[in-house]
């Protein structure tokens, strides 16, 4: 099912939570809305859901008008964080429960309801669980229920809110790959939400970058990650240094930078800002680089090193251990991105305008 969005906006009281939302879903596609806590990726789930209504735009599913239709006609399957099973139900009976309360014109026969069941049950690979309650799974066991109750009704589209953000690391990542297979398998256009990174990247087709309830970037994750569309993304992606510098040709200029390994940007010349990752900084000697080294750490593995600068700034850089340059409290090194964002307080360089031959 393709989803088309134009111009949703959202406000609870005075505070306006999406502003403008444009965005297609193509059919079988994984989509993940990514961002910090109050950018609007969960109001918007909500509303593909049923469960909020906008206040103006186009939600258009299929072709159809779903702002015309009440939750309960868009055939969603909807999976919470926090499970929202049934407790005294089984797991057998928690699956079926969308099938069973359908109208009886609708509803499919029982021995239909028992082999979706089963057949879920062996995709989930949970089978031998089908006759226990909730009470007595764990987090994972319950998530994956949560998500076959969901797919029993064959849903239109299905939606997932932060479903692994109630789950420890490692059975979060077990879990990623495992939905990445059923989704595969079973070809559902599928919208989830997150704020952790690494979970959208590996599972998403493609990634929408939300902040301050707009979407900043639609991208796969190395389009995103290399070439962040602005400063927020940038820094989301997790270039906390920001740099002032002079951008000239689209190169970055500073006292004790060497940015030249850098690609070029399409911003305009004058003040802007370098963002870098901790990681992405080589350091050379340079006893006249204005930065200098004024703590290392090491944890076996990297060195956290501070470097101080230009008006007492400072930034944190991360080598590894094995390998770095020599590196001595008091020195003074020049500073190398192997990556960095480029923005420039003026903005983007505005693209050439048509010339015009007169008649």
């Amino acid at each position: 099912m393709t989803i088309s969005i134009t111009g949703l906006t959202k406000s609870f009281d005075a505070t306006q939570v999406l502003r403008g939302i444009d965005l297609k879903v193509e059919d079988g596609e994984l989509l993940a809305l990514l961002g910090p806590s109050g950018s609007g990726k969960t109001t918007l789930l909500r509303i593909i859901a049923g469960l909020e209504w906008p206040d103006a735009g186009q939600l258009v599913v299929a072709g159809q008008d779903w702002l015309a239709l009440p939750a309960q006609k868009r055939r969603i399957g909807f999976v919470f964080q926090h499970y929202a099973l049934f407790p005294h139900m089984t797991v057998r009976d928690n699956i079926a429960f969308g099938l069973t309360v359908r109208p009886r014109s609708e509803r499919p026969a029982p021995a239909q309801i028992d082999a979706t069941v089963d057949n879920l049950l062996n995709l989930l690979q949970i089978p031998h669980l089908a006759d226990r309650f909730p009470g007595q799974l764990s987090g994972g066991q319950r998530q994956r229920v949560a998500l076959g109750r969901a797919l029993a009704i064959q849903p239109a589209v299905l939606l997932l809110d932060e479903p692994f953000g109630a789950l420890d690391a490692a059975i979060r990542r077990d879990l990623r790959r495992w939905l990445r297979e059923v989704h595969e398998k079973t070809g559902s256009t599928t919208i989830f939400v997150t704020h952790d990174q690494e979970e959208a990247f590996e599972l998403a087709d493609r990634v929408v970058v939300m902040g301050d309830g707009q979407i900043s970037q639609i991208g796969t994750a190395d389009e995103i990650h290399d070439h962040p569309a602005s400063a927020f993304v940038a820094q989301f992606m997790g270039a906390s240094i920001t740099l002032p510098v002079t951008l000239r040709g689209g190169r970055a200029e500073a006292p004790g930078l060497d940015a030249r390994e850098l690609m070029t940007c399409a911003e305009a010349d004058g003040p802007g800002q370098l963002h870098l990752r901790p990681d992405s900084i080589a350091l050379e000697s340079d006893p006249a680089s204005p930065w200098v080294l004024t703590r290392k750490d090491s944890n076996g593995t990297d060195l956290r090193l501070v470097l101080t600068g230009p008006d007492d700034s400072q930034i944190d850089v991360d080598l590894p251990r094995r390998g770095a340059p020599a590196l001595v409290v008091g020195g003074h090194f020049r500073l190398r991105p192997l990556w960095g964002a480029m923005f420039s307080d003026a903005g983007p360089v505005a693209p050439a305008a048509p010339i015009r031959l007169s008649a």
